[in-house]
Order: structure tokens, then C-alpha cells, then sequence
């Protein structure tokens, strides 16, 4: 028997994902205010273990793509989609999105020992895992190499690589065959550090391995793509949710900051520079939201939607986020000011698994 990666969850009804994504937005609105997000900056890990734990244990956020046979909810990559946009919107420093790739990592694998090993503690919180994937350059190709079950290398980027207690390994083996790997994160020869970021929020590290032994996880051919295509979908989601956030910031501030005895979202020229950055929300929201379901249907065309998706949402949450810093003046600028936090993640996020200029060319030379 395999794990099935096709999430459709018949049982999960559009009321019960709208009472999910409320229940998310209200822990978020007590919980998750931006100076919860500033103090995590300098936790252990940059994370905030308690909110984190908190949606694990009440919510279940962790649990929600993982099969019911593993611990966890059976529901798909839909919810863990409208969760991230949440999560996005409030730039929550939890290791959601991390927690969501290592699950899918397991999940592509579709090996049953692993997934009764691993799963279960990551559906209920108890663990968290990291995916180590991209090389100096890039996620291209792996940096770290497997010889004999030990992983030697750098994997840079890792995303929520800090707080993780089990990092999966994409490495690169034999030819252009990358493999996957479980290791304890604080196994013998294995270092993880913080790196420097743009964005204050995400924590990002590098994992050094200097021949740490290893447990491989038997996987298909075409596991780093069909990761990548998963990561693309679930980051436009929380891009999304970043995206509309700056503009209900940019709308609040510009209906209470006057000019001239007006407020300046009066003013014809910015109502149009709002209404574009409304249509580029909500086109972003439509595509990231197709790319999602096509990766949870498992449809043909789920990598060309995920890679569509990468581009027009990284691409619009920088334009939004741009605008927004403009339409907010000098204040925009200014650490006090939660804007320029949605300006760092959005030039960010748009670079990660790939920048979008490298994923339209890859996919122009495979449409040769």
C-alpha cells in the first residue's frame, strides 16, 4: 500500500474551511499582533513556539493534509492553503510552511514506514521537520551529496530550519537522480545556523553535513519537481494573504491621513492606484487558489499552474507591496510601521525555490 498524494477530501465542506480560517483569524487577531511578530524575531528558533503550539493542539494546522491512517485530519492541501493565506496575512512567525513542505516531502515519497515514523508526531506538533534542499545557488540542484548513506554538503535556505528536531534531506546522488533522506537535527555531523535575511520574519538557515549517517526514504524519480511545484502553490497562497493585508493597511491609512483638509483616499489618483492593487489581490488569490486545487487533484497540469502562480503572485505582492509603501509616505519606511515588513517578505518570498524569471525560462524550454 502507498500514501495517496491526491487531496481531494470530500468530507471538508466550504462551511467547514470558512469556520477553519476564522478559527485561525481569531487566534491570530489575539494572538498574533505585530508585536508577538517583532519579540519572535529574537526567540529561540525566530519562531513563536506558543502560538505555534497553539494551532497544533486547538486547531490542528499541522495535521490538516496528513492522512487520517498517520494521526492525522485527512483533509488537503486545500485547507493547509487557506491556513498559509492566514498565517501570510499576519506574517505569523510559526514554522507553517516548513512543517507543510516536510509533510509533503513524506507524502510524495509515499513510503509507509517512513510516513507511520514520521507523520503522526508532526500531525499533533509534537515534532517539527525541515526540508534541506537548495545548493549555493540555488534549489537547482541539491547541496548536499549521499555516498553510502551519509550526507555530506550545505544545504542553504532551509525554511524553519532552526526549530526543527528532523530535517529531510533532498540529495544529490548518481548522475542527476536526487534522493531523500531523514536525519535528527541533532545528530552527529550535523549543524544548522541561522542565516542573514531581507525578511526579519521567516526564519531561513544552513544545514552543514559532514558525513552524518542517514536514514533514506525511498522516493519517485520526480520528487524535487513535483516538491517544488507544492512549494510554489502553498507559498502563493500565504503570498497571497500578505498581498491583501498591505492593502487593507494602505486603504486604513489613507481614509484616516488628511491633506489639505481631505483625506487623502479621497483623492481620484490614489482611489485608481488602490483599485489596481485591489485587482492584482484578487487575481493573485485566483490563480495561487487554482494552482493549490490542481496540486491537491493531482492534475496534469499542476506544475505549469504552480509555476503560473509563482510568477503572477511573487509579481504582484512585490507591485502591491511597493504601492503601498508609496501610498504611505514617509512612514512606510520607518521600523515602526508594520508596512515595510509586507515590503521585505514580498521582494523575499518572490526568490524562493526559484525566482520567477528562472521558472518562466525552464518552462519556455520544455514548451520547445
Amino acid at each position: 500500500m502507498t500514501v495517496s498524494t491526491s487531496t481531494e477530501s470530500p468530507a471538508i465542506s466550504a462551511e467547514e474551511r470558512e469556520a477553519l480560517v476564522e478559527a485561525v483569524r481569531d487566534l491570530l487577531r489575539r494572538r498574533g499582533d505585530s508585536t508577538a511578530v517583532r519579540a519572535a524575531m529574537s526567540a529561540p528558533g525566530r519562531i513563536d513556539s506558543s502560538l505555534w503550539r497553539t494551532l497544533c493542539t486547538e486547531i490542528g494546522v499541522a495535521a490538516l493534509a496528513i492522512p487520517e491512517q498517520f494521526g492525522g485530519a485527512g483533509a488537503s492541501w486545500v485547507e493547509s492553503a487557506a491556513v498559509l493565506e492566514e498565517l501570510g496575512a499576519a506574517l505569523s512567525p510559526v514554522p507553517a510552511l516548513g512543517s507543510a513542505l516536510a509533510t509533503g516531502a513524506i507524502l510524495l515519497a509515499a513510503d509507509d514506514d517512513a510516513s507511520s515514523r514520521l507523520l503522526p508526531a508532526l500531525a499533533a506538533g509534537e515534532r517539527t521537520a525541515a526540508v534541506c534542499w537548495a545548493g549555493e545557488r540555488g534549489w537547482q540542484t541539491p547541496g548536499v551529496r549521499a555516498e553510502a548513506g551519509l550526507l555530506s554538503g550545505t544545504a542553504h535556505f532551509v525554511v524553519d530550519g532552526e526549530s526543527a528536531d528532523v530535517l529531510l534531506v533532498l540529495a544529490a546522488g548518481p548522475g542527476t537522480h536526487v534522493t531523500l533522506h531523514e536525519v535528527a537535527a541533532d545528530a552527529d555531523g550535523v549543524s544548522v545556523s541561522p542565516m542573514p535575511v531581507l525578511d526579519p520574519t521567516r526564519a531561513l538557515s544552513s544545514a552543514r553535513f559532514d558525513e552524518a549517517a542517514s536514514t533514506a526514504i525511498p522516493a519517485p524519480d520526480d520528487l524535487a519537481t513535483r516538491l517544488r511545484a507544492l512549494a510554489w502553490a502553498l507559498l502563493s497562497a500565504e503570498q497571497v494573504g500578505g498581498a491583501q493585508r498591505a492593502l487593507d493597511l494602505t486603504v486604513d491609512y489613507t481614509g484616516s491621513r488628511k491633506q489639505f483638509g481631505r483625506t487623502i483616499g479621497s483623492f481620484q489618483a490614489l482611489k485608481h492606484r488602490m483599485a489596481d492593487m485591489y485587482v492584482s489581490v484578487e487575481t493573485a488569490r485566483s490563480i495561487a487558489r487554482a494552482a493549490v486545487a490542481a496540486i491537491a487533484a493531482d492534475d496534469p497540469d499542476a506544475d505549469a499552474l504552480a509555476t503560473a502562480a509563482h510568477v503572477y503572485c511573487s509579481d504582484a505582492y512585490r507591485r502591491v507591496a511597493g504601492e503601498a509603501i508609496q501610498l504611505h509616505g514617509g512612514i512606510g519606511i520607518t521600523w515602526e510601521h508594520d508596512i515595510q515588513l509586507y515590503f521585505k517578505r514580498a521582494q523575499a518570498t518572490s526568490q524562493m525555490f526559484g525566482a520567477p524569471h528562472s521558472a518562466v525560462a525552464e518552462l519556455a524550454r520544455s514548451l520547445r
